[in-house]
């Protein structure tokens, strides 16, 4: 620019110096003015000044789509100097079996908006390992097998919008820091498909105000505890299908925002007068889409009865819970052999003097016998009783 500035004040001045010239477009060579050549020489130095950007030997890269793939290379961490201008990064089917700042040096990745980590043997996921991620929008770390999930991961304040925990987590324990936490305050997208999931803890999904999509699907829930779904005001998704689900309460139902699509296909109902107000809310409400493929599973003759279609009047009490029958089942067993154990002890109190008397008795005759056996070893033993103990045999 300075150049520039220079080359016009001296075109509006008469210089003394002589100017050369410059050939003209009949002259047959390329006509290039000083302006022109200046521009040219700052282009080519701004485009040679900026820094070059570096794709790991392991991943696969491409800045128009500003993405990195690095699948099934057996790598033990993230590789470190990826390019800045990444937003999609790609890092599954390795062996990264634990996250952390060192493993997942992500730092640097401002701009990075997506990331997968899914099928990678996960275990931990230690403080710290997701912060400092301000674009971060997506995350997957789905197919892995963590049993540590520390609330700290994420730092405070994420801007996740989208979580991915399908086939990942070993128990529910694992997810009730972090979800709890407040961290996922901006979480819209939660998915925990195929956990194997047996109850989950009572407000569980509280700390996650902003939750749009839930997905508690392919796990073997058998009930939802009342205030599982509390403070789920944008709550607009949740399924539940593909479970063990017997009944579902009031108190669960009443947690669930207006107009939120629920999904409870392929459950084991129970049919029995414990489902009564399940089903009375069911027939009302247009919340739960393909309602009428709805089927009991037990008891034997309310097998494959749709649920829209029972009167309240056929819902039972007559064969109780078969968890109940089974308590109740040992609970007399154990009355049973009490009794039995205390007539025991309260026949041999009452039969004491004749029990001691006969265990005295089998005592002296045990007494006598070996005494006998002692007296013939002292014989045989001495060689001038030997005549003795013969004559007395005879």
């Amino acid at each position: 620019m300075f150049g520039l500035d220079l080359l016009t004040r001296l075109g509006g001045r008469k210089s003394r110096r002589r100017v050369p010239v410059w050939p003209r477009q009949g002259d047959g060579a390329v006509v290039m003015k000083p302006v022109s050549v200046l521009v040219l020489v700052q282009v080519l130095g701004s485009v040679s000044s900026q820094p070059e950007q570096h794709c790991p030997p392991p991943c696969e890269c491409s800045e128009s789509d500003k993405t990195v793939k690095c699948v099934n290379r057996s790598l033990s961490e993230v590789p470190r100097d990826l390019p800045a201008y990444v937003r999609t990064l790609l890092v599954t089917g390795n062996n990264i079996t634990r996250l952390s700042q060192d493993t997942a040096p992500l730092a640097a990745l401002t701009d990075l908006a997506t990331l997968d980590l899914s099928a990678n043997r996960l275990q931990e996921v230690e403080p710290g390992s997701l912060a400092d991620l301000p674009g971060l929008r997506r995350l997957d770390l789905s197919d892995n097998r963590i049993s540590r999930f520390s609330s700290l991961s994420f730092g405070a304040g994420s801007p996740l919008a989208a979580l991915q925990l399908n086939r990942a987590v070993h128990n529910e324990s694992v997810l009730t820091s972090v979800l709890r936490s407040g961290a996922l305050s901006s979480l819209s997208s939660l998915e925990l498909s195929g956990n194997r999931f047996l109850y989950l803890p009572q407000g569980l999904f509280a700390a996650l105000p902003n939750l749009v999509h839930l997905s508690l699907r392919d796990n073997y829930l058998v009930g939802l505890p009342a205030g599982l779904f509390v403070n789920l005001t944008q709550l607009r998704t949740l399924d539940l299908s593909d479970n063990s689900l017997r009944r579902l309460r009031n108190g669960t139902l009443r947690d669930l925002p207006r107009g939120v699509l629920l999904n409870l296909a392929s459950n084991a109902w129970r049919c029995d007068c414990e489902l009564e107000e399940f089903v009375s809310w069911l027939k009302e409400t247009p919340m739960v889409p393909g309602k009428e493929q709805l089927l009991c599973t037990d008891p034997q003759d309310m097998r494959n009865v749709s649920l829209v279609g029972i009167n309240i009047s056929d819902l039972k009490c007559s064969d109780s819970d078969d968890l109940s029958s089974l308590q109740t089942s040992y609970v007399f067993l154990g009355i049973v052999l009490a009794l039995i154990g205390l007539i025991f002890l309260l026949v041999l109190y009452l039969n004491r003097k004749g029990i001691k008397k006969w265990i005295y008795n089998i005592r002296d005759a045990c007494r006598d016998h070996m005494e006998g056996y002692h007296y013939r070893y002292e014989i045989n033993a001495d060689p001038r009783l030997t005549n003795l103990s013969s004559s007395l045999d005879v």
